[in-house]
């Protein structure tokens, strides 16, 4: 049987295959994520899974030519995870139509300014320090004076019944549940900021996506989200698990103060790096 010259896998782990060179992408950043106790009651599958992909990367691992991830901070950690050289890891940054096209003068916003966070309702994604963060701000501030909208109606899954339960009688908080692509971009359009406390991401897409409206943008102080905000203009940091000091950098935006908001530029990219998928063949095919 010949043997293939080379066999790509997709997810994750090492087959055992006969090919001239291997190479996996690795897009799977549980490894990384810190898990908490309260994780295993919400879903126990993430943090057993976060455990597992951390031996599962390692089967077979130096039958690789190359590994394949998304960002720098990826690929020094999954170096460090699994003994693998860094200089044999491919940064190679995921390619995307920008849902929006262009800046936004702010005539798309309604009188309160609106903090959206859109995002699946899985316990590693921290919905509760947004959540948290906006009933600090209600006490302070009134019903009326801002508003928080997050793709969680409550009924989704345990999580997502836990936070309702908890934070349900917010008023400023907009349970609204999941969002189809064109009400996304109404939503994206009509925002004033974008809260993303996720405490683990292998990219981080709706980053990339509200980029697009040049509109502020509240971001958990990880590696993930400091590569994904490489170019915005406006953006602030915040501890992912600290909702007071989110709240108050939610006040200051609320009342007018901008001046925490810096632009964020591009680092110089440390090869290997691919742009694109002809790149990325270029270098897993090369001698």
């Amino acid at each position: 049987m010949p043997e293939a010259d080379l066999w790509l896998s997709l997810h994750d782990t090492t087959p055992r295959v006969r090919a001239k060179r291997q190479a996996v992408y690795c897009h799977t950043s549980f490894p990384f994520l810190k898990v908490h106790a309260r994780d295993f009651l919400m879903n126990p599958k993430i943090p057993v899974f976060a455990k597992l992909t951390r031996f599962a990367y390692r089967i077979g691992v130096r039958r690789n030519k190359y590994l394949i991830v998304q960002q720098n901070w990826f690929r020094e950690g999954l170096s460090r995870l699994v003994h693998f050289p860094a200089d044999r890891i491919i940064i190679a940054p995921p390619n995307f139509k920008p849902l929006l096209s262009a800046p936004f003068s702010g005539e798309e916003r309604g009188k309160v300014p609106v903090f959206l966070y859109p995002s699946t309702p899985d316990c590693h994604k921290n919905f509760e320090t947004l959540c948290q963060a906006a009933g600090l701000l209600e006490q302070r501030l009134g019903t009326d004076r801002f508003k928080a909208v997050i793709t969680v109606s409550g009924n989704e899954n345990r999580y997502a019944a836990w936070l309702k339960k908890r934070w349900g009688h917010v008023s400023s908080i907009d349970f609204h549940g999941f969002m189809s692509r064109e009400e996304l971009i109404v939503a994206y359009k009509e925002s004033d900021c974008l809260v993303f406390p996720s405490r683990v991401e292998t990219w981080g897409l709706p980053i990339s996506e509200f980029m697009a409206t040049g509109k502020p943008l509240l971001l958990a102080d990880l590696p993930y989200a400091h590569e994904t905000a490489e170019g915005a203009s406006q953006v602030a940091y915040f501890q992912a698990e600290d909702a007071s000091s989110l709240a108050s950098q939610m006040l200051a935006l609320v009342e007018g103060d901008l001046s925490a908001f810096t632009p964020v530029s591009a680092k110089a990219k440390k090869f290997p790096f691919a742009e694109n998928w002809d790149g990325l063949f270029n270098i897993l095919m090369k001698e």
